[in-house]
């Protein structure tokens, strides 16, 4: 909630002056006690009420989507945040396709030290990836022998944890040295991509008559972007034949196919949720 002047809310605050105004300037009437109540019930002012937005209970979704991403790299920014809603320490962001980021996610993959610290101190949930980063040793070997394989689980946009603790530098070059003897904490191997399978990938895939209803999807150096346009693109793991998945969605498929009609794109998540051919 907003923090506003004399310690308390907007609303109380009105009340307490519509209160205070009738007992300064309203009549001096004599009741019974039951007549006292039975005017108060008929005579009070209906209750104020504020505007609610269309996801109220839950945090207003702009406000997450802000803090996760300062939290890559603007500690101000994010310790006024957490000031004004501290429950914004816990927040997490769906980057597209299930891919969650939490504040202190963001923070972790970074190596951002200071930020990290501060959502811990007002009440993130620390993970794996922020120990990772951290150099918490037995915090990650705790981890690895209580669920064996754990060092292979993908943090945001599928970063290995052995990237994290690369991320935390010297302090945490003991847990890197660690998690690369076990041989499988790190990213896995690209699937090589032709020039001819570039080719026939990239392009304009309009799914609607509207401007903003089409995947641009581009290539750059091998690396493949998939974006819905006016959007922030993501990139895309090739798995082999022109198959696909986005960055933090391992179970998502994107396939490509190429038939009399040109290049289609469909998208499995995990039924097929959208079918389009390229138009340029």
């Amino acid at each position: 909630m907003p923090v506003f002047p004399f310690g308390f809310p907007k609303l109380h605050r009105r009340r307490f002056l519509q209160t205070a105004s009738l007992a300064i300037c309203g009549p001096a009437w004599s009741f019974t006690s039951s007549e006292a109540s039975s005017h108060a019930d008929s005579q009070a002012p209906a209750p104020a009420s504020l505007p609610l937005p269309p996801s109220f209970p839950t945090q207003p979704p702009e406000l997450i989507h802000e803090i996760v991403m300062v939290s890559h790299f603007d500690l101000k920014r994010v310790q006024q945040l957490v000031e004004a809603r501290p429950s914004l320490a816990r927040a997490a962001w769906d980057w597209g396709f299930g891919d969650w980021e939490s504040a202190l996610g963001a923070a972790s993959h970074m190596g951002n030290r200071p930020i990290a610290e501060y959502l811990l101190a007002k009440g993130a949930r620390p993970s794996i990836f922020s120990a990772a980063m951290f150099g918490q040793l037995d915090v990650v070997k705790a981890f690895v022998t209580a669920q064996p394989g754990v060092q292979r689980t993908r943090g945001p946009h599928s970063i290995a944890l052995l990237a994290h603790a690369k991320a935390g530098g010297p302090a945490a070059s003991a847990v890197y040295d660690y998690l690369a003897s076990l041989g499988d904490a790190g990213n896995d191997p690209p699937t090589p991509l032709t020039q001819s399978d570039l080719d026939a990938i990239v392009g304009n895939y309009p799914f609607s008559p509207d401007e903003n209803d089409h995947i641009i999807v581009s290539a750059e150096k091998g690396s493949v972007t998939w974006a819905r346009a006016a959007s922030m693109g993501r990139p895309l793991f090739h798995r082999g034949n022109r198959v696909f998945n986005p960055a933090g969605a391992e179970a998502v498929r994107i396939a490509f196919t190429t038939g009399p009609t040109g290049t289609r794109m469909t998208i499995h998540d995990p039924d097929a949720v959208l079918s389009v051919i390229r138009r340029s």
